[in-house]
């Protein structure tokens, strides 16, 4: 059975690289093509983030370290632009296994939900709405839209999940292993630092 778990890992984890998709959609499609019984259980987030960056150090090591600083930058400039509702970015881009397929995600601390919405208005930046689940699965208001990317030299997605302000404590938790699952932007220019320069 872990044999199992870790060959459906590892085949999300190729999803995850080379198709862009999230985990959970790459836990059900990797599912899918095996063709496995509908109760086998499937792998969790931490074993596909392991598989994933087993994937990108066998295969992609030459090209993804540049491909993650380039949206880290592009997260930083969007942070910047839009610190007042207190930004935390999160997924991929803050845990360092972005590609060029990945997109930025942006959590925002608002005193008003609409504030970031009439704060994109302002700028001229077409938005489209939507509801995913954010904190806690808990469904919350998310603004996606396409952001040039001259470093990759192309259009990345960024996705603003709109939580209220009082939520801010609860997100700083660590996650299972103790690692942070987000970061405001001294963190994230931190973490930066810290890597070596592709």
């Amino acid at each position: 059975m872990e044999t199992l778990t870790q060959e459906l890992a590892a085949h999300a984890a190729r999803l995850v690289v080379e198709e862009g998709l999230d985990y959970g959609g790459a836990k059900r499609r990797a599912h899918k093509l095996m063709g496995l019984p509908a109760r086998t259980a499937l792998p969790d987030n931490e074993l596909v983030e392991a598989e994933v960056r087993a994937y990108l150090a066998l295969f992609h090591a030459d090209t993804q370290p540049a491909e993650l600083a380039a949206l880290r930058r592009l997260a930083l400039r969007w942070m910047e632009r839009l610190a007042e509702f207190r930004p935390h970015v999160t997924g991929a881009v803050w845990n360092g296994t972005a590609t060029r397929r990945s997109d930025v995600w942006l959590q925002l601390f608002c005193d008003d939900p609409k504030s970031a919405e009439i704060s994109l208005i302002d700028h001229q930046v077409r938005y489209q709405a939507r509801s995913i689940n954010g904190l806690h699965g808990v469904p919350v208001d998310t603004l996606s839209f396409s952001s040039p990317c001259p470093e990759l030299g192309e259009p990345i997605g960024v996705h603003l999940m709109i939580h209220d302000h009082d939520e801010l404590r609860g997100a700083l938790k660590p996650g299972r292993l103790g690692q942070p699952l987000r970061g405001d932007r001294q963190a994230l220019v931190q973490r930066m630092q810290m890597e070596p320069t592709p």
